[in-house]
């Protein structure tokens, strides 16, 4: 891994404004929540910003990596909310914010009433029409890597076989830079559920050095269940250079050239889960910044992501980085993995499942 003295990330893609109403009191079935004509009563509502761009870039600034933001917003009322919310926490992280005129910001309103499972209701905005000349040589001056999240909730990046992104990611790596990419799952329904997803991944992957979605995520992309060697293999031939697969409770998976590694998460008391794959990879481009060895990487990556879960929002549970390893040295408890993993080894000392396929 090469080690940078002074890193500093770009982390661009998509980005929202969250409305989570809070509710005080059990509503009981989830037929009786939408009532027409009924006024339901409800308490002040948490506002945060949302999208790999927030909670990735955040998570990386509070790890002590120099961080720009990069995403589009409208110049309305949500688009001046989220650019005062990201510099609240650090003026510089918004010097790479674009705000659009005339356009809408994305905004989510998150409905979690107690007893009920989540619903969504989620406007695009600004994030449809991000594109590869909203990233341009400049805004990338001074930076060691550049990490794009959620493709698949920007229509831009998807279109015409994500020819934009591919155009994106072409121009980054021109520029010298580590690129990095995380994915979002596809609503089957929407337009995004339509594109073939394999041939986007054959266009990009080429460019990406670090490739870092989740595991269900490239399932649904493929089409097909496959183990994780298998599909790990396939993404590298497409021409990803490191692939990382999130596994939610289960850890994280990698595979270098030469190495297979899965982390298991860390113990923690589970406040919300909002936030914490995103906060996984903050954790693991801290770590490869840093020039750990890919254990240490995989360690800070699934301890950072806890860290996440003990907070109900994206990030407000996560620690500075020492405090953070200092947590890891401590002998923090793993959770048990439980999917199958025949030809595995277990390496009781840095507390990880080594694969079939590593060479060290």
């Amino acid at each position: 891994m090469k080690k940078y003295a002074s890193s500093t990330v770009v982390v661009a893609g998509h980005i929202c404004l969250d409305i989570i109403p809070t509710f005080k009191t059990r509503l009981g079935k989830a037929q009786d929540f939408f009532v027409p004509g009924d006024l339901l009563k409800i308490g002040a509502p948490v506002v945060a910003t949302g999208g790999a761009v927030s909670n990735t870039g955040l998570a990386l600034h509070r790890l002590g990596v120099p961080t720009r933001l990069m995403g589009k917003v409208g110049d309305d009322l949500f688009g001046r909310a989220i650019v005062d919310i990201v510099r609240s926490v650090a003026p510089e992280l918004a010097a790479g914010m674009i705000v659009a005129k005339g356009e809408p910001s994305s905004y989510s309103v998150v409905l979690n009433p107690i007893g009920i499972d989540r619903m969504f209701l989620h406007c695009p905005g600004t994030n449809d029409t991000f594109g590869a000349a909203d990233v341009s040589a400049q805004k990338l001056a001074g930076a060691q890597l550049f990490h794009f999240g959620y493709p698949p909730l920007m229509r831009q990046m998807y279109l015409d076989d994500g020819a934009e992104l591919v155009r994106l990611f072409r121009r980054v790596k021109r520029c010298g830079l580590t690129t990095s990419l995380d994915m979002s799952m596809p609503d089957p329904r929407s337009e995004a559920g339509k594109v073939n997803w394999a041939k986007v991944l054959r266009g990009v992957l080429p460019f990406v050095d670090l490739f870092l979605p989740s595991r269900d995520e490239i399932e649904l992309m493929l089409g097909r269940k496959m183990s994780l060697s298998a599909l790990a293999d396939q993404l590298r031939a497409w021409g990803a250079g490191t692939v990382g697969l999130k596994l939610g409770d289960q850890g994280l998976y990698v595979r270098t050239g030469e190495r297979e590694l899965l982390a298991p998460c860390y113990a923690v008391d589970v406040a919300g889960t909002t936030g914490a794959g995103d906060c996984t990879i903050a954790g693991f481009l801290a770590g490869w910044l840093r020039g750990l060895p890919l254990e240490q990487t995989l360690a800070t990556a699934v301890a950072v992501g806890a860290c996440c879960c003990e907070a109900p929002d994206a990030g407000s549970g996560i620690q500075s980085w020492r405090a953070t390893q200092k947590r890891i040295a401590r002998g923090w408890r793993r959770r048990p993995v439980t999917l199958p993993l025949p030809g595995w080894r277990w390496a009781a000392k840095q507390q990880l499942w080594i694969g079939p396929n590593d060479q060290n």
